[in-house]
């Protein structure tokens, strides 16, 4: 049985695909979480209000929550033999296909977060035993620079993955066969998408390019006052913060307030991505189990 949604209480605005009640007695409930889903999906996409980590595990429970009830459908014996007569068994190497790319990014996503916590504990370190430690800063900055280089990357794949859903007809099925193959090509554009916006978590444009020539003042001000929530994330506050310090040690001075707002942004980032991890671990052993059902059918 599936968890309870980690959506309750959203608005149900997007299309339905509309499953068969007598298909599986949870129909209804995989259309609602799959319409929930997209409402959280829309505003993600804004480049102005680019989502934090909070916004992206709810997104990863939702995904969870489909994939929990993908795993019931496919183990249905009625929908088990229509997936292996269709051209013995081409739908579900399809579905093979996709799973390889999603457990990929998966992959991609959490090696970025180990790094990335792993970063930030050392600059936090140093940061406390040494004061203003430039090394460790250019550290920290040159594998932002790397981490999105692996982003865009790992995006590409996604993208031609995408481009590839629903381009194969769906010929020769009859309805219930049709509607479940359309379920998973669903569920997994939804999967790319939170994939891309979690990956996209780590793409925050370096604070140079953010802010220009903005004070400090001005900078905090903008963030504190809640402003700064729809431009920034976790990720884009922590860059925001070191180009800050950095601007104030080329110009001379102490960077103390500054240093003071790069630790305390540290401090978050490290906290999100540790739970971004965790809900990034769960969605890959979910992938996973997915890949073995699937596989499990061409075995029998």
């Amino acid at each position: 049985m599936a968890a309870p949604s980690p959506f309750h209480g959203s608005k149900c605005t997007a299309r339905s695909i509309s499953l068969p009640t007598r298909l599986h007695p949870h129909s209804l409930r995989i259309e609602a979480e799959l319409n929930k889903l997209k409402d959280w999906e829309a505003p993600c996409s804004s480049i102005v209000a680019p989502p934090g980590a909070d916004t992206i595990q709810v997104g990863l429970g939702g995904v969870m929550e489909l994939y929990n009830y993908v795993q019931e459908i496919i183990h249905s014996p009625l929908i088990r033999q229509a997936l292996l007569r269709h051209q013995h068994g081409k739908l579900v190497d399809e579905a093979l296909d996709w799973s390889v790319t999603l457990l990929d990014a998966c992959g991609t996503a959490n090696g970025i977060l180990s790094m990335t916590k792993e970063y930030v504990q050392i600059l936090q370190s140093a940061l406390r035993r040494k004061g203003l430690d430039s090394s460790n800063i250019s550290s920290y900055i040159s594998f932002r620079k790397k981490a999105k280089k692996d982003v865009t990357k790992c995006i590409g794949s996604l993208q031609k993955m995408e481009s590839k859903l629903g381009s194969s007809p769906l010929l020769n099925l009859d309805h219930h066969l049709m509607v479940v193959v359309r379920l998973l090509r669903e569920v997994s554009s939804i999967a790319i998408s939170t994939f891309r916006t979690l990956l996209q978590f780590f793409s925050m444009p370096g604070g140079r390019k953010m802010f220009g020539g903005l004070s400090l003042i001005t900078k905090l001000v903008s963030m504190n006052s809640g402003k700064g929530e729809k431009i920034l994330n976790e990720v884009g506050s922590v860059d925001v913060a070191i180009h800050s310090l950095q601007e104030q040690l080329r110009g001379g001075g102490d960077g103390k307030v500054e240093l003071g707002v790069v630790q305390r942004r540290l401090e978050t980032l490290n906290v999100s991505v540790e739970g971004l991890e965790a809900g990034v671990d769960c969605m890959y052993r979910c992938l996973v189990q997915n890949r073995v059902s699937l596989l499990n059918l061409l075995t029998q």
